[in-house]
């Protein structure tokens, strides 16, 4: 279990996405190939996508950061010429990852609208500095993707690494976290870390990459529905012309006209309603309001029994752990929580954080 617990606002002047890009509502859709292969295939993809009034950006990735040697890393810098026939011929404004200053020059140099940072970037403050250090005086957005682990001040500090640069256009993307032996997910969403940055930095637009996440494009369409349920700004989708040819990432990419009946059938809600509604919410939310102080309070006489039990244990030089007592605790709140209509694991999760706490606090009177 990852509990967010970064404890910070920042305030940056983030200047939000319908200032610059124009004729854009919510949700942005960037959309492309994970690699440029060739002109051909870039082009065809990208004329598909141009038909689509939906999507605005498209993406492909020129330099491709592998884990092994030997495997395709990217078509490099002739596939940038290819980028440039896009936004010519299509009006698609382009998109390419970069990994160091060298890929930045080269990218600026063919008019490259936007970049991004990627997952294995991120996770490397000097690498992140690097590449902010050249771009130094350009007002050009950039898109920065989480790290590859669960680490929000990492994701925070990457973006506040671009901002000092003066960079004012900023996007984070969500795109899934690594998780030993996770079957469901390539990349687990752990919503909690993209809802804390968007506590952490409350102006920041956040899109999701529901490919990486996925990895396989059976799930993408939920995962897709869910970022929108969520808020969030718009999504960073893999699309081919022909996934079962692909060089990288075959799985995880949708051909054109899959990915237009997933934004026909995306269900965007307002974020915000009528007056009548805000009052009925602002009701129901007292409501958990009081409801939570009530918790609060008696979790606090919880924890001043728990100091009582820790106290009388050192007395009678008791060891901290029972592991008995705990073996019941969890069996009999389960069955409790259940009843009421709990979920099992939001339960273990709870119960293991009070558990937690229990032990720290006996440990100091233990030790006092």
């Amino acid at each position: 279990m990852y509990v967010c617990n970064i404890n910070m606002t920042t305030k940056l002047d983030i200047i939000p996405i319908n200032q610059w890009m124009n004729d854009t509502d919510r949700p942005l859709i960037i959309a492309g190939p994970c690699s440029a292969e060739s002109e051909e295939q870039v082009l065809s993809t990208a004329r598909a996508l141009a038909t689509n009034s939906k999507v605005s950006v498209f993406r492909a990735g020129i330099w491709k950061p592998r884990t092994r040697p030997n495997y395709f890393e990217g078509i490099g810098e002739k596939g940038l010429n290819w980028l440039q026939k896009v936004k010519s011929e299509t009006g698609l404004k382009t998109a390419i990852e970069v990994a160091s200053p060298q890929h930045v020059e080269q990218s600026l140099k063919h008019e490259i609208d936007m970049l991004w940072l990627g997952a294995r970037t991120v996770v490397n403050p000097f690498s992140v500095q690097e590449i902010v250090e050249s771009l130094r005086g350009v007002d050009i957005p950039i898109i920065i993707k989480n790290p590859i682990n669960p680490d929000l001040k990492l994701w925070v500090g990457a973006i506040e690494r671009v901002h000092q640069m003066g960079i004012r256009k900023i996007i984070a993307v969500h795109r899934g976290f690594y998780a030993l032996n996770h079957k469901q997910f390539r990349n687990p969403p752990m919503w909690e870390l993209p809802i804390g940055l968007k506590r952490a930095i409350p102006d920041i637009p956040i899109l999701v990459d529901p490919s990486h996440i996925c990895g396989k494009t059976e799930n993408i369409p939920h995962i897709s529905q869910k970022a929108m349920d969520l808020e969030m700004d718009g999504l960073m989708i893999e699309v081919h012309h022909n996934p079962a040819e692909a060089l990288s990432d075959a799985n995880q990419q949708l051909t054109p006209k899959q990915l237009a009946n997933l934004l026909d059938n995306l269900v965007i809600r307002e974020k915000s309603g009528n007056k009548e509604f805000q009052d009925k919410l602002t009701e129901l939310r007292t409501k958990i309001d009081e409801i939570d102080d009530d918790l609060l309070e008696i979790l606090g006489k919880r924890m001043e029994v728990v100091k009582e039990i820790g106290s009388y244990k050192k007395d009678h030089h008791i060891t901290i752990l029972q592991l008995k007592r705990w073996s019941f605790i969890i069996e009999n709140r389960l069955k409790t929580g259940i009843n009421h209509g709990l979920e099992k694991q939001f339960l273990q999760n709870m119960l293991e954080l009070i558990h937690t706490e229990s032990m720290r606090l006996q440990t100091e009177i233990l030790n006092s």
